[in-house]
């Protein structure tokens, strides 16, 4: 229960989410800043990406795009894996919930096969992505793999890569974001059938090594 007073009006509001919606209920342990559950379902949306083709996070940390990417292949509602308040209200009948939960699950698309890949340099952040990914049921559809940008290749085509690389916000790291751009570059410009979104915050964006080296590629800005 919440109470907002404003003079000599007073209202009453009762909170039925619980942990806030964008909350999926799948991430038992993140990384360093994580991209939001529900912002991570939205960048995969907008690259018009389908579950007939490959998609690939190259910096995957505890797993959220590819995760959100299993859930969108697999038609899974965003709030299947979750609780909420209102559950636990007196007054609702714990049978209407396992019917919604199960018309969900009808929905579901469990049959078609998924090539979603997730890789990072860190091996223990892929241990995370596995953890978090066991915890929603999707451990079967994503494929991990540790892996340097500068060593990644693959032979799948045709696909969508979505990679939200660490970038540096002071003047010292820099160069260091600069330099694994250049890696990102060389690592991504034999995949010419692929669509290539890279999130970012540097406003140098446009004039680094790996935007002149990638093609069919749309730079999401994230400032």
């Amino acid at each position: 229960m919440e109470v907002a007073i404003n003079k000599d009006h007073v209202i009453l509001t009762l909170d039925t989410t619980g942990s806030s919606l964008f909350k999926r209920g799948y991430r038992v342990e993140k990384g360093t800043a994580p991209l939001k559950e529900n912002l991570a379902a939205a960048l995969i949306l907008l690259t018009n990406w389908h579950k007939d083709m490959p998609f690939w996070d190259p910096f995957c940390g505890s797993g959220t795009l590819p995760i959100e990417a299993a859930l969108i292949g697999r038609n899974l509602a965003p709030g299947f894996n979750r609780d909420f308040a209102f559950e636990q209200f007196g007054f609702m009948d714990s049978q209407i919930i396992e019917n919604e939960r199960d018309r969900a699950d009808d929905l579901a698309d469990y049959d078609t096969p998924l090539e979603i890949h997730a890789s990072d340099i860190d091996g223990s952040m892929i241990e995370i992505a596995k953890t978090n990914a066991r915890e929603v049921g999707l451990t079967q559809d994503i494929q991990f793999k540790q892996v340097a940008i500068a060593d990644f290749k693959t032979d799948l085509t045709g696909g969508v890569m979505v990679a939200n690389p660490p970038y540096g916000e002071r003047m010292s790291e820099q160069e260091q974001v600069h330099q694994l751009y250049r890696q990102m570059g060389k690592a991504f410009a034999p995949l010419t059938d692929w669509s290539k979104y890279i999130i970012t915050s540097d406003l140098d964006f446009e004039n680094t090594t790996v935007k002149k080296l990638l093609r069919n590629v749309n730079y999401i800005m994230e400032l």
